[in-house]
C-alpha cells in the first residue's frame, strides 16, 4: 500500500460535526417512541462511523451487527452482495436505524432493507455516511445522508482498501491504485 497516493477529502472535524448533526436528527426523531431501539453497523466500514454516531444519539438503544460484502477487495462494487454476518436477536416491532458507512449503487442497501423489512421491525430508518448518487444503479431509500461525493474512490474513517486505510481520521480520496 505503499504506492497507493492519498488526498485528503473530507477532514476529520467536519466529520465528526456531521455526525453529531445526525445523531441530534435521529434523536429528535425516535425521543417520542416508546418501542425499542436497535442501532444495526454494516461492518466492516461502518464501524468508527456507527461508534461515534451512537453516541451522539441520546436515547436507550440496543447495537446490532450485520456483515456484507459487494467490494471483494476491488476499487468499485461487484454488483453481489454476501451476507458474511447476521444479527444475534430479532427485530420484529422494534424501531432500526440501520448505518452504513456508503451507499454507491444502491444494490447493497436495497439488498438489507428487503432482508430487514422480511423480519417485520416496526420502523426502518436509514444513514450513510457517504453517499455517491452519480454511481447509483437502482433507487434506495436513505434517510439521513452525511455527506454526497463524485463516484471517486474514497478510503478512512472506516472504509478500505485491500483491508488497508480504516483507521484514518478523515476521508481521503484514492488518487493511484498500484
Amino acid at each position: 500500500m505503499h504506492n497507493t497516493k492519498l488526498s485528503k477529502f473530507i477532514t476529520e472535524d467536519d466529520i465528526q460535526k456531521r455526525v453529531s448533526e445526525i445523531g441530534k436528527l435521529l434523536t429528535d426523531q425516535f425521543k417520542n417512541s416508546k418501542d425499542p431501539l436497535i442501532a444495526i453497523c454494516v461492518l466492516k466500514g461502518s464501524f468508527m462511523f456507527y461508534s461515534d454516531l451512537t453516541r451522539h444519539i441520546d436515547l436507550d438503544l440496543s447495537c446490532e451487527f450485520l456483515g456484507v460484502s459487494s467490494y471483494h477487495g476491488a476499487s468499485k462494487s461487484s454488483g453481489e452482495v454476501k451476507m458474511t454476518l447476521d444479527l444475534s436477536t430479532p427485530i420484529e416491532g422494534k424501531n432500526i436505524i440501520l448505518i452504513e458507512d456508503i451507499v454507491d449503487t444502491g444494490l447493497t442497501m436495497n439488498y438489507l432493507l428487503k432482508n430487514l423489512e422480511s423480519r417485520k421491525p416496526k420502523k426502518i430508518v436509514t444513514v450513510t455516511l457517504l453517499h455517491k448518487p452519480d454511481a447509483s444503479v437502482i433507487p434506495c431509500k436513505i434517510d439521513h445522508i452525511g455527506f454526497k461525493i463524485e463516484n471517486d474512490f474514497v478510503v478512512g474513517y472506516g472504509l478500505d482498501y485491500q483491508g488497508y486505510y480504516r483507521n484514518l481520521p478523515y476521508i481521503a480520496q484514492v488518487q493511484n491504485i498500484n
